[in-house]
């Protein structure tokens, strides 16, 4: 069966790291939303007289936000329905949250999750200090703003669940805390393609 992974999850939580880890070890498609978003919101952010970089302001939120998960959405999609197994990359806040989000999505490719596998693993950190130290490290431009407004972005920070309607065993929530050794990255491998999933 078809497999649609979702890596989800805060800022800095290191979600795109192991997807990338597990795509090129798997030979998935690989569909980040802030790399398919970007041009489109780095030229919308700059002709509305804002930062380019801007990732978190309300202006992006209103104008970028849905468009880039619109993007990626249609790409994995259209990969899905192709046959070939996808991961997929973003923070989804708001899609998480809503339980009917999945079913409407794959039912534009006339599937569901009952010929579809799909799971979902919310990568997070135990603590702020952390987010703040790797978000930091990786020095990124569209970072500035979240170190700059630290005290209003970090409220974003927190774990959430998962509301899809899927078993326990297709949801993981994965701490990324310390080095993502072998061990670590073997978790998720198995989650995904073991006998059994590990919830």
């Amino acid at each position: 069966m078809r497999k649609l992974i979702f890596f989800v999850g805060p800022a800095g939580a290191g979600k795109t790291t192991i997807a990338k880890a597990l795509a090129r070890k798997r030979r998935m498609a690989f569909l980040d939303m802030d790399t398919l978003l970007r041009p489109s919101a780095e030229v919308i952010m700059r002709i509305s007289g804002n930062d380019p970089n801007d990732r978190d302001s309300f202006v992006y939120k209103t104008h970028c936000r849905d468009l880039g998960y619109r993007v990626t959405i249609d790409a994995a999609l259209e990969n899905v329905e192709l046959g070939l197994d996808v991961i997929v990359v973003g923070p989804f806040t708001k899609e998480i949250e809503n339980p009917l989000w999945l079913e409407q999505e794959l039912k534009r490719i006339n599937a569901s999750s009952h010929d579809v596998d799909v799971m979902a693993i919310f990568v997070s950190l135990p603590d702020k200090e952390l987010y703040r130290q790797r978000i930091q490290a990786r020095g990124l431009e569209m970072d500035e703003w979240k170190l700059e407004n630290w005290s209003e972005f970090s409220h974003s920070l927190v774990q959430r669940q998962i509301k899809w309607p899927l078993p326990a065993s297709s949801v993981y929530y994965f701490d990324n805390s310390g080095q993502l050794t072998e061990e670590k990255f073997s978790l998720i491998e198995q989650f995904v393609f073991g006998d059994g999933h590990n919830g």
